[in-house]
């Protein structure tokens, strides 16, 4: 029989968890800009430069550069992410809850920037210029999800749910629209809610 692993072996072994669960993440995400390459999506914004923030939500720069009205709903992610991760994989560490939660991420950004869901989201929700993300703009989508992920980690329960609040309202207020009203109006389009969200764009 084996003696009993020392704690400085425990301690090694579980650093070497942290930093493959680390790994994972980071080859989910390189998998995330090869697949979107070769699904044919822009490495960048096709007007040829890359902005820090792009205001205007109804514009062709939407979701072309780094950060936009919609990165807020990314954040948020992280939260929700955070909050399943915690739930379902309660023995496993922090780090490869994180993996789980880029997956997740990454796994999604791709789908969305499939014919058939970038078709769907221009015919049935507010995103008429929407035709799908460039890659550098998908692939911070997941770095923000990191970023909110982090925050539900570290802060305190009570502010990360006031931070949600705040971002979905203040996201509904700007350009009515937000992660609860995208998931509502991709579930079901109701034209009402339509029509006041295409109200503020003309």
């Amino acid at each position: 029989m084996n003696p009993a692993a020392s704690p400085s072996d425990r301690r090694a072994l579980s650093q070497r968890s942290v930093q493959l669960a680390l790994l994972i993440a980071l080859a989910i995400f390189v998998a995330q800009a090869i697949s979107l390459y070769a699904m044919g999506r822009t490495p960048i914004c096709t007007c040829g430069y890359v902005k820090l923030w792009e205001g205007n939500a109804f514009g062709p720069g939407n979701s072309q550069h780094l950060s936009d009205w919609y990165t807020p709903s990314h954040v948020v992610h992280g939260f929700i992410f955070y909050l399943f991760a915690w739930a379902v994989f309660k023995k496993s560490s922090i780090a490869w809850r994180f993996a789980v939660a880029v997956f997740i991420e990454a796994a999604w950004e791709v789908v969305e920037n499939t014919s058939w869901i970038i078709e769907y989201y221009r015919g049935n929700t507010v995103s008429l210029n929407y035709y799908g993300d460039s890659i550098i703009n998908s692939l911070m989508d997941t770095v923000w999800m990191s970023l909110g992920f982090l925050v539900a980690w570290r802060a305190p329960v009570l502010f990360t749910v006031f931070l949600a609040l705040a971002m979905e309202a203040l996201a509904a207020y700007v350009i009515r629209d937000n992660l609860i009203l995208n998931i509502m109006m991709f579930i079901y389009p109701f034209e009402s809610i339509k029509a006041w969200q295409t109200a503020i764009g003309q």
